[in-house]
């Protein structure tokens, strides 16, 4: 008995070890993009006209760092608990907002799409915030169903109606890419909380034929055609498709050297939001580019081994996946944007874009990750 006493001692100190190096880790991850993502936010708003923007664009950028960085280290030191009370509170202001950004001489237009609401100097997207905020709701709805002990076939209509109005709201204003997105995050949270498989599917038939009924607009349809052209005929692509691919191609195996690259300057559009891998790629070249998929690689191993933290079957462990799988997919469909793998989205690539929502919502993800992973807050039940 002495014995086995002796050898718990040295076993629990070891998995806390571990866990405290896979939160470093995960942490590091994170902080090397947003250095990278600074980094090449100045780099990528240089014109062909010298200016002071490109200062510009990185002091606001770093101060989104600073405000963002402050409210998500607040964030990470909630208890889960907080969550559970916050998940309800946070959807309704998100369909407030969403709602108020629909609204003239509030919401604030940008080459055609409503999507802003201006804060005095700052501008706020509420459609970053549905990023966080449906997931969390829509995982607190299935956890308190199971409570109840039963399943009801109006539960599918609650589900569906949960999931199809902020991303209606979405795409009236419009913006499809980020309501697929939010979409997606929402079937994703029902899969991972236990959703019944009839209701899970009914769900996933029902959201994606609204978006091809209700969304496709004639110019959201000439990018479906422009994408398929890029495959069929290369020289028919899209311009900025054929921009992004010259970029990545320009910058070969070891770039052509940091801030010494030529298509930002004003033939790469959105060169320091949507389009600013395709700039790591020219000036980094493609060993610049791995390494951004290697970081990002390295934050999901290391995410992985936090939510393992959090019991089987727990409300905990399904927001934490939910979020963590969906902060990499952003990446992954920017990524898949930029190489023609996927037709334009407008999907920004988290902590590398310019962009205060985006970097903000990124930061709280990870901050609410931290939160509901910590061993002294994992171990509740659902």
């Amino acid at each position: 008995m002495a014995q086995a006493r002796n050898h718990s001692v040295p076993l629990t100190a070891s998995l806390s070890e571990r866990d405290d190096f896979a939160t470093g880790m995960f942490m590091t991850c994170a902080g090397m993009l947003l250095a990278l993502g600074m980094l090449m936010v100045y780099s990528s708003s240089m014109t062909s006209a010298p200016s002071q923007d490109e200062q510009a664009f990185l002091v606001r950028q770093m101060t989104f760092l600073l405000v963002s960085g402050l409210v998500g280290i607040s964030v990470s030191r909630l208890p889960s608990t907080a969550w559970r009370a916050l998940a309800p509170v946070l959807y309704l202001g998100t369909i407030l907002l969403l709602v108020l950004v629909l609204v003239p001489g509030i919401g604030r237009s940008v080459n055609g799409a409503q999507r802003w609401i201006r804060l005095g100097p700052l501008s706020l997207q509420p459609s970053e915030t549905a990023k966080l905020t449906v997931p969390l709701a829509m995982c607190m709805v299935v956890f308190r169903q199971r409570l109840r002990g039963r399943w009801e076939t109006f539960q599918l209509m609650v589900y569906g109606g949960l999931c199809l109005l902020p991303v209606l709201l979405i795409l009236i204003e419009p913006d499809l890419g980020t309501a697929v997105f939010v979409g997606g995050s929402a079937l994703l949270a029902l899969w991972l909380s236990g959703c019944p498989v009839r209701y899970f599917f009914c769900s996933a038939a029902i959201i994606p034929l609204g978006l091809f009924m209700i969304a496709l607009k004639p110019y959201q349809m000439a990018r479906i055609h422009g994408f398929i052209d890029t495959w069929i005929h290369p020289a028919a692509a899209p311009y900025q498709i054929q921009q992004s691919l010259t970029t990545l191609g320009v910058g070969g195996w070891s770039g052509v050297g940091l801030g010494r690259g030529w298509q930002k300057l004003s033939f790469l559009p959105e060169a320091n939001t949507d389009f600013v891998v395709a700039v790591i790629g020219e000036e980094l070249g493609l060993v610049g580019t791995l390494g951004v998929v290697g970081l990002w690689a390295g934050l999901y191993l290391c995410g992985m081994r936090l939510v393992r933290r959090a019991p089987e079957g727990t409300l905990e462990r399904a927001v934490a996946m939910t979020l963590l799988t969906m902060l990499i997919v952003q990446a992954v469909m920017n990524m898949g944007v930029i190489t023609a793998l996927l037709p334009p989205k407008g999907i920004s690539h988290p902590f590398i874009s310019y962009g205060g929502s985006s970097l903000g919502m990124s930061i709280l993800t990870l901050g609410v990750i931290l939160s509901l992973t910590r061993p002294s807050t994992s171990s509740h039940t659902p």
